[in-house]
C-alpha cells in the first residue's frame, strides 16, 4: 500500500556533483586506456594531469554558477 502523498517534489540529484564524479573517473580511466594501448607512461601522466586541471576548473565554475543562481532566487 503506498504511503501518504505529499506536495513536495523528490529531491533532484545534484547534477554538478554527478558531472564531477564522471570527470574524476575519466581522469583515471583515460590514462589507463592510453597505457594499455601503448602510449608512454609520461604521456599518459601528462594527459591525467591535464584532465585533472580541466576538471578542477570546471568544478570551480560550476560551483560559482550554482551560488549565483541561488542568489537570484
Amino acid at each position: 500500500m503506498p504511503g501518504p502523498r505529499t506536495d513536495e517534489e523528490p529531491a533532484a540529484p545534484d547534477s554538478a556533483s554527478e558531472l564531477i564524479r564522471w570527470a574524476a573517473f575519466s581522469c583515471v580511466l583515460v590514462p589507463v586506456v592510453l597505457v594499455w594501448y601503448g602510449t608512454s607512461l609520461a604521456g599518459a601522466t601528462g594527459t591525467a594531469l591535464g584532465l585533472a586541471a580541466v576538471t578542477a576548473v570546471c568544478r570551480l565554475l560550476l560551483r560559482r554558477s550554482e551560488r549565483g543562481a541561488r542568489g537570484r532566487r
